[in-house]
């Protein structure tokens, strides 16, 4: 038995779980507490595709003839090699299986349907010796074909990553997801209700938890909020989550609460924490924060309590125990280097900070609370929820979700990573900042850091001004550059339809895109169409952006506002040749195309010289170190031999150090009494002494002997270590 039962409804991944409840989980804890949580998804889908289950979803098809089209025709056609191969597959992509990759190489051991007609071009994207991810590829397309025989012929609103998104998308009013409620219950809805009953059963929660992170969630979250409230009505049922964070705001249709009692906003800690307070104590003050009740057939927003939300120290580690971390499934849906990272491994998710330390992007949800309270963890505290998370999980692996994670706080962790010796991988968001040089990258690189995702959005600098993106083409470039050069994928988020954006600068905005990719210094990319949020800068003053909002009267759901551009430009007919030449640009190809070839409708010339982004690219990193700046050594102690030569007339000693590295060795010599100094403070330069070292402090240490610290500083001895692991961040 426990206290409060965390539910994560059908569907958001599948390889590793969203982490919401595991917050929540971890902040119980710290409150003794109990709690017991569940992703009904990922056990939705194991209990789904088995051999049992695909048995009886052809039975259900073919009584029901709802088998018709040609694809379905040909799935079913192939039942039995589905069924044949349905669990092996489940547990090859579950990790457990390995060797069955080069089977599932072969042309002919799985069934293909309409999802391999693009299985031509998997040759080029996985080179003849990546066998395990082209396994993945493949098993992802041979899922994705019994996805659509199951969307056609069993239940409309399918999806391996949402459920009835439809629902939950713009819908200002609750009447659509009402009357599908009304509706008997899907097959996948019976399937998700009888492992939610089951789990009920062992639990007996007093506390019901739906975290509802998107759309695709809504659905499956109220059906689920249906079946408790009629099969066991004393328990109390909360919804939070990223849904109703950013959509519910305006909630007004008491309808909602026939399922839920409350829905809670922002972070949920404090609000669930008052609630459960209530709950166990009904004497009590009953105090709520930031919570949607109905009271007297009407919905009242409750915000009374005066107590501030947690410290993000004070919350505790997230904790993913009850999960079902041994069974979650890595596909690779596309062939795209980033997308295979969101969706290929487990990840145990953190944030560094909680909010965005920039804040001012105009298109973003600034005037949320989890964007606009800016509050970031120590470092120490970070790595210690790292080291806790390791021995819990086993796994290494980490996806800090952070809107953008601060660049002062990546170095502090990086440094603390490598000081524990710790050998773990990770990757995050960030903002193409100037202070990521060549050095930084390198110190991330050296802690595990392996990728990270950036807006780019609109490649030209008035829009990126427009934007208050606080950055520059050229800035990008050399960041994505210095990153590259390290060993960390660039992912680039790209926007298109921007207020006041013309044809011209979309035009422009691709020929940028194409000279980054040309230059190999962004790795993975993905366009998307500008969308007016209502609690973005631009929502709040759309007309100061050249918009007409097209308002909706609002019951339910509030965030996409429909809108039109004094443009007039239709935006949305780039999509297909922006996303088309971005496809064939992650695969170095068509680099020397015209940029018309992209679009079947004439567009401008572009107006960026073809060498923009290389004449970028030639800019020199600022000579001189700030004062400030910390220096360290990442390698270890050399082996030095000493021999002496003539020179003018005198005779030098000199010291001959060599430096191995993992991939070779690195000689470098200097006169012996600068060579003297520099050993000794070469070792109290690691990165594992806790006296820290200033570029200030070094120059005061060398001219405490010696005179003109910058002529040994900027000398060719000193200048190649800089390239080999002698850092100034």
């Amino acid at each position: 038995m426990k206290d409060i039962f965390l539910v994560t409804p059908p569907f958001t991944q599948l390889n590793t779980p969203y982490p919401a409840t595991a917050y929540l989980k971890g902040f119980f804890n710290t409150k003794g507490v109990s709690s017991y949580q569940m992703d009904l998804g990922i056990e939705v889908i194991l209990a789904l595709f088995t051999r049992d289950s695909l048995e009886e979803l052809f039975d259900i098809a073919y009584t029901n003839e709802t088998v018709e089209s040609e694809n379905a025709q040909r799935i079913y056609a192939l039942k039995a090699d589905y069924l044949r191969t349905i669990d092996a597959v489940i547990t090859f992509v579950q990790g457990k299986n390995q060797n069955l990759a080069r089977q599932i190489c072969t042309d002919n051991y799985l069934p293909q349907a309409s999802r391999f007609e693009q299985v031509n071009e998997l040759d080029t994207a996985f080179g003849m010796m990546g066998f395990q991810d082209k396994a993945k590829h493949i098993s992802t397309l041979y899922l994705e074909d019994i996805s659509d025989f199951i969307i056609e012929c069993i239940d409309e609103n399918f999806g391996f990553s949402r459920y009835a998104e439809r629902l939950g998308r713009s819908a200002s009013s609750f009447d659509e997801i009402y009357d599908s409620l009304k509706e008997q219950a899907t097959y996948i809805d019976e399937l998700s209700l009888s492992l939610l009953d089951e789990r009920l059963k062992e639990e007996q929660p007093k506390l019901f938890c739906l975290s509802v992170p998107f759309p695709g969630n809504l659905y499956s979250a109220f059906r689920c909020a249906k079946f408790v409230k009629a099969n066991y009505p004393e328990i109390k049922i909360v919804m939070g989550g990223g849904f109703p964070n950013t959509e519910l705001r305006s909630l007004s249709d008491v309808r909602v609460f026939e399922f839920v009692d409350f829905i809670t906003l922002d972070d949920g800690e404090l609000p669930l924490d008052l609630l459960w307070q209530s709950i166990s104590n009904p004497s009590g003050k009953g105090e709520l924060k930031r919570t949607f009740i109905c009271e007297n057939g009407e919905v009242i927003y409750k915000n009374d309590s005066p107590l501030k939300d947690y410290k993000q120290e004070d919350i505790g580690t997230p904790d993913y125990s009850d999960l079902l971390l041994d069974q979650y499934i890595s596909v690779i849906e596309i062939t795209n280097p980033m997308h295979s990272l969101w969706s290929d491994g487990r990840w145990n998710k953190l944030t560094m900070a909680h909010g965005c330390y920039w804040g001012k992007c105009t298109f973003c949800d600034g005037s949320l609370d989890y964007i606009k309270r800016f509050e970031p963890l120590s470092a120490i505290s970070l790595v210690d929820r790292m080291e806790e998370l390791i021995a819990q999980t086993g796994e290494t692996g980490f996806h800090f979700v952070d809107e953008a994670a601060p660049p002062a706080l990546m170095k502090a962790v990086a440094i603390e990573i490598i000081k524990r010796k710790l050998s773990l991988t990770w990757w995050t968001n960030i903002r193409f900042e100037k202070g990521f040089t060549k050095d930084m990258c390198a110190l991330l690189k050296a802690s595990g850091c392996i990728a990270v995702s950036g807006g780019l959005e609109v490649a030209s600098d008035r829009m990126l001004a427009l934007i208050n993106k606080g950055t520059t083409v050229e800035q990008v470039a050399r960041v994505a550059n210095n990153l590259t050069e390290s060993g960390i994928m660039v992912h680039a988020y790209l926007m298109y339809g921007f207020p006041t954006e013309t044809v011209q600068e979309t035009v422009d905005s691709l020929e940028m895109v194409r000279q980054l990719f040309e230059a190999g210094i962004v790795q993975s990319g993905f366009w998307h169409q500008f969308a007016l949020t209502v609690h973005s800068p631009i929502g709040l003053n759309p007309e100061g952006y050249g918009l007409k909002p097209l308002y909706e009267i609002i019951s339910f759901a509030n965030n996409d506002v429909q809108f039109k551009d004094k443009t007039g430009i239709k935006h949305d007919k780039f999509s297909f040749g922006l996303k088309k030449s971005l496809y064939n640009y992650m695969h170095d190809i068509g680099f020397d195309m015209p940029l018309q070839d992209w679009f079947d409708f004439k567009i401008p010339r572009t107006t960026i010289k073809r060498g923009f982004i290389q004449n970028c690219l030639q800019a020199e990193e600022p000579f001189m170190s700030k004062a400030s700046a910390k220096i360290i050594w990442l390698g270890g102690l050399p082996l030095v031999s000493s021999y002496t030569k003539k020179k003018k007339g005198q005779t030098l000693e000199i010291f001959e150090m060599s430096f191995h590295n993992k991939t070779g060795v690195v000689n470098v010599s200097m006169e012996k009494k600068y060579g003297e100094w520099f050993l000794d403070i070469l070792d109290r330069l690691s990165i594992n002494e806790e006296e820290t070292f200033t570029f200030a402090t070094l120059k005061v240490s060398f001219e405490s002997e010696f005179e003109n610290f910058e002529l040994f500083w900027y000398s060719k001895s000193i200048l190649f270590l800089r390239e080999n692991g002698l850092l100034v961040v």
